[in-house]
């Protein structure tokens, strides 16, 4: 995995922690948290874009974060567990690894990562 790709991840990690502090956060550590971390998650996947194709870096994003959002609920939120929605999320992860796969990296001049 090159680095753009791994920005690509980790603005997706963070962008769980965003989504669920959108809706949890009560206090000013808690609201900070969630603004900064949504300024790390779309800085990181801004600069994936300047290398990467940004529709597929934006689909990558938004799946994982998905993904990660409604495991993160189930796991932490009391929200009730259901195997249809593990399976959909099972093949939306299918599909953004199928879009990574199929997707060639830019490579720019003077630029060997």
């Amino acid at each position: 995995m090159n680095k753009d790709w791994l920005k690509v991840l980790i603005a997706a990690f963070f962008e769980v922690f965003w989504v669920i502090g959108l809706k949890h956060a009560s206090d000013f550590w808690t609201w900070s948290g969630t603004v900064i971390s949504i300024i790390v998650s779309f800085y990181l996947m801004i600069e994936a874009g300047r290398k990467l194709p940004v529709g597929t870096v934006y689909a990558v994003f938004v799946g994982m974060g998905t993904a990660g959002t409604v495991i993160s609920e189930i796991l932490f939120f009391g929200e009730p567990f259901k195997v249809s929605k593990v399976l959909l999320i099972l093949l939306l992860l299918a599909g953004v690894v199928g879009l990574k796969l199929v997707t060639k990296d830019k490579v720019q001049e003077g630029d060997e990562s």
